[in-house]
């Protein structure tokens, strides 16, 4: 049978009126551009004249051809708001050019008075990575086995594997390849609260609610000797020591309700040294990569403390929040997690390789920043830190320094803050709350940017992509949000899960989410 036309479609008749004459094209104003570099405000290419209409890619293509560069770099462009121009409150400060200058500054609906065709547009530009990672926007997999909800939830850093734990006393090990379980690894007498790769992904750590640390061999899982015992309390917090440090034996840092952190050699198995200096549970531990090492610990006696790694000594004691600290974010998180890991996928034959690996990408991302750490609070703010401005920390004989100033307060959430996290390049930061929004911010001067609003309850986690143009985000509400970073926009509503999602993470073009309804969803493109 043969397959029928449409009909065609019926011609406009004007009964007699004459055919109006279709509006000629508005013709496209010339405006001067100039370039600046996002890092530092210097003129990245002189001023040029060109049309309000040319795309966002003919801008990204004539600044390549205008600076000194012998590889094209991505470039994200955006144009700042002028201070009080905006009425509306949380309004963005920045306007990001997603198609052309035209499109997106001079017809803009709120702050479109602010600019005129005489103006000088000043074009913020932010290198991007060489790669990019297409956000998820289906489900691929919903694996069960935990008969509890899954608390926690960690790709390794190859993006191989992927470890969850939960309320069950048990963790379980997933193939990322075949979507299947793995291993279950069992050994906990109470809820495994956090899990724990080290970044060479040779081992896992996890701590439970039983006080116990376990380290297991993701490979077999088996555990790799006896539980690590001495808290008298559960565990919070767990992290490894950089490659870049110690690349065949790292040491463990874990912090516990008992208002301790203890730092482990797995070489001999027990406890190198306590840390006791807070007066309540410390919640957060991190191991940072300056000089030979050093820890930040959050607690809930409302500071943020700095210690040496080496010798365990205190060197900060960081003092502005009024409330409990819940959440600490370093802007070399994504560099320590993957040690010698990128894009490329290619990994190192030695532990000096994997070391000399580690470290370049450390460097890389200090080249223009000192180590920051964001810390965030019950008393709804956020602060940024720069305790070693000048490189490695130097330990004196006083005693801990108090008189450390943060670099910035971050306000505007008006609930607790519940997570924060760095972009994997260290330029932006993102951080959840119980007020149902995320918020964009500067990860080097703490300025605000943006208010992303779509949950319809609290925000518990946020993450990352590994090219840092989308962050995801999961909630009370049972869903799972990526967002568009060009517009600060929602991008894609996942929405499987049947009840609060309490762990989310992204990896490559994949992002896993777990939570109350006990089962592990597994996101694609």
């Amino acid at each position: 049978m043969a397959t029928l036309l449409p009909p065609p479609k019926r011609v406009k008749v004007y009964h007699g009126v004459p055919e109006p004459e279709p509006e000629p094209a508005r013709p496209s104003p010339n405006i001067v551009v100039q370039f600046v570099s996002e890092d530092d405000g210097q003129p990245l290419a002189p001023a040029v004249t060109l049309p309000a209409n040319l795309s966002r890619e003919a801008l990204e293509e004539l600044l390549n051809k205008l600076s000194p560069q012998e590889d094209p770099v991505p470039f994200a462009f955006h144009v700042a708001v002028p201070e009080g121009e905006s009425t509306i409150p949380g309004a963005p400060t920045r306007i990001g050019i997603s198609k052309s200058i035209e499109n997106d500054v001079l017809h803009h609906p709120v702050i479109s008075r602010s600019f005129t065709e005489e103006d000088v547009f000043v074009l913020h530009c932010s290198p991007q990575s060489v790669f990019r990672v297409r956000p998820p926007t289906r489900c691929s997999s919903t694996l069960s086995g935990h008969s509890s909800p899954i608390l926690c939830a960690s790709f390794s850093p190859t993006g191989n594997f992927l470890a969850t734990g939960s309320g069950d006393t048990t963790a379980r090990l997933w193939n990322l390849d075949t979507e299947t379980p793995s291993h279950t690894l069992s050994g906990h007498k109470g809820w495994v609260l956090c899990v724990e790769w080290e970044a060479m992904e040779r081992r896992l750590a996890t701590g439970g609610h039983d006080g116990h640390v376990r380290i297991w061999d993701p490979k077999t899982g088996k555990p790799l000797g006896d539980a690590l015992k001495g808290h008298s309390k559960w565990i919070m917090s767990l992290c490894w020591e950089p490659i870049h440090l110690n690349p065949s034996t790292p040491r463990l840092a874990s912090s516990s309700k008992d208002g301790t952190v203890r730092v482990w050699s797995l070489l001999t198995r027990r406890v190198e040294y306590t840390l006791g200096g807070h007066t309540a549970s410390v919640n957060v531990v991190k191991w940072g990569g300056v000089g030979k090492g050093v820890l930040y610990t959050a607690s809930s006696d409302r500071t943020v403390r700095v210690w040496d790694a080496e010798a365990g000594r205190q060197l900060h004691i960081l003092k502005e929040h009024a409330h409990w600290v819940n959440t600490l974010a370093l802007n070399t998180d994504f560099v320590l997690r993957t040690g010698p890991f990128d894009h490329t996928g290619k990994k190192p034959a030695s532990d000096e390789e994997a070391q000399k690996l580690a470290l370049q990408r450390y460097n890389a991302v200090l080249s223009t920043t000192p180590e920051l750490l964001i810390s965030g609070s019950d008393d709804h703010t956020l602060f940024l830190w720069s305790p070693f401005p000048n490189g490695d920390p130097v330990v004196t004989s006083n005693g801990p320094t108090t008189k450390t100033k943060p670099v910035s307060r971050l306000v505007g959430h008006s609930l607790q803050v519940s997570h924060v996290a760095f972009s994997p390049d260290g330029r932006w930061a993102a951080s959840a709350s119980w007020d149902s929004s995320v918020r964009i911010w500067e990860g080097r001067t703490g300025k605000y940017v943006a208010t992303l609003r779509g949950h319809v309850g609290g925000v518990y986690r946020v993450a990352w992509s590994a090219d840092g143009r989308a962050v995801v985000s999961c909630g009370k509400d049972s869903t799972v949000k990526t967002w568009d970073l060009k517009i600060y926009k929602l991008k894609n509503d996942l929405t499987c899960h049947t009840d609060e999602v309490y762990c989310v993470d992204f990896v490559a073009d994949k992002i896993v989410s777990g939570g109350r309804d006990r089962v592990v969803k597994i996101w694609k493109n």
